[in-house]
């Protein structure tokens, strides 16, 4: 008698009401948060059909929708959850699908002379910015967060390394805004100044590729060239983009330690999409697939992190951050400038 009651009391508990609660709570805990992310990231990729706001890419301009309307609304609590689910998890599912972007045989083609100003310029550039972030008093944390982006591949690099470096959501606002303002201004620059650097086509594309932050901005300014330099500049960006894992690792051993930094199998899948882009690429349709697939990711991603950003914090934050960021831009310009005339 007492076994059936107790198979009573366990089947009163698991009621078919009480089941379907149990297992949608979490589900109604993330959708305002989620929902919110996927509405900024479809404004965004909706306004970058727009001329001027074309030259943006869609996770920039869902970072700064992300920002604006989160400054307006508030932190906004019911939206708290939702978010981090979707930065956290959407996130490194787009870091893997960056993968099928990059090729060996797109490495190889760049040459011996490509392959070592990148190998040269990128880990100098971070080591150069965080050097610049200790000595003007800058947070080590959005230091590392700017030497990312900088050196490495703009917004995206940022939001791989604060996967482990875990700096407020303000920082990573912050470097996503220097990074942006800077790149952007070097996409219209570089042009004008390759005539006085003694710069044009493939080498151009190079200095492009090699030292301008964002994808979008770094190939926008190669094609300006021509077609030689704008293949060029897309794959000596894409190498750079191919360095997102190492630093990543290298960064958790730094900031938690061997035994505390955990496996980083988003990485794992990265270097296994390489592989498959690499020797067995898929077919055309599906590959662009997963390009769009991967930016509509990355945009909703960036869209959740800008909607947990107050800008009053990042004003707070002061100009040298920002004075981290020209310095280390600076820097990354004049030394893949300077090895490309001495290679």
């Amino acid at each position: 008698m007492d076994i059936w009651r107790v198979g009573r009391a366990d089947r009163r508990h698991w009621r078919t009401p009480d089941v379907i609660l149990r297992l949608t709570r979490p589900l109604v805990s993330i959708a305002p948060g989620a929902a919110a992310a996927l509405f900024t990231a479809t404004a965004a990729l909706a306004l970058h059909q727009l001329p001027v706001l074309g030259l943006l890419s869609p996770p920039i301009l869902a970072t700064a929708l992300g920002v604006a309307v989160g400054t307006m609304l508030g932190g906004g609590e019911r939206r708290r959850p939702g978010q981090a689910f979707v930065l956290r998890r959407l996130l490194r599912l787009a870091i893997i699908l960056l993968g099928f972007q990059i090729s060996v045989s797109q490495i190889v083609s760049l040459g011996a002379h490509g392959i070592v100003l990148v190998a040269v310029a990128t880990p100098a550039t971070y080591l150069f910015i965080a050097l610049c972030a200790r000595m003007l008093g800058v947070d080590a944390r959005l230091g590392a967060l700017i030497a990312a982006g900088t050196s490495i591949c703009g917004a995206s690099a940022i939001m791989a390394a604060n996967s482990v470096v875990q700096a407020k959501d303000e920082d990573a606002a912050y470097a996503i805004a220097v990074i942006t303002l800077l790149g952007t201004a070097g996409m219209f620059l570089y042009p004008a100044a390759a005539p006085l650097a003694g710069l044009a086509g493939a080498d151009f594309g190079l200095w492009s590729g090699a030292s301008l932050h964002e994808v979008a901005q770094a190939v926008g300014a190669a094609f300006q060239a021509g077609e030689a330099a704008g293949h060029a500049g897309v794959v000596a960006k894409l190498l750079r983009v191919g360095l997102l894992g190492p630093l990543v690792v290298i960064l958790a051993l730094r900031h938690r330690g061997a035994e505390r930094a955990p496996t980083p199998w988003y990485l794992i899948g990265f270097a296994f999409a390489i592989a498959i882009n690499s020797y067995a690429p898929p077919p055309a349709a599906l590959k662009a697939a997963l390009v769009t697939a991967t930016t509509f990711l990355m945009t909703t991603a960036l869209a959740a992190m800008g909607l947990s950003t107050d800008l009053r914090a990042l004003v707070r934050r002061g100009p040298k951050p920002l004075a981290v960021g020209v310095l280390g831009t600076a820097f990354i310009s004049l030394v893949t400038l300077a090895l490309i005339k001495g290679l």
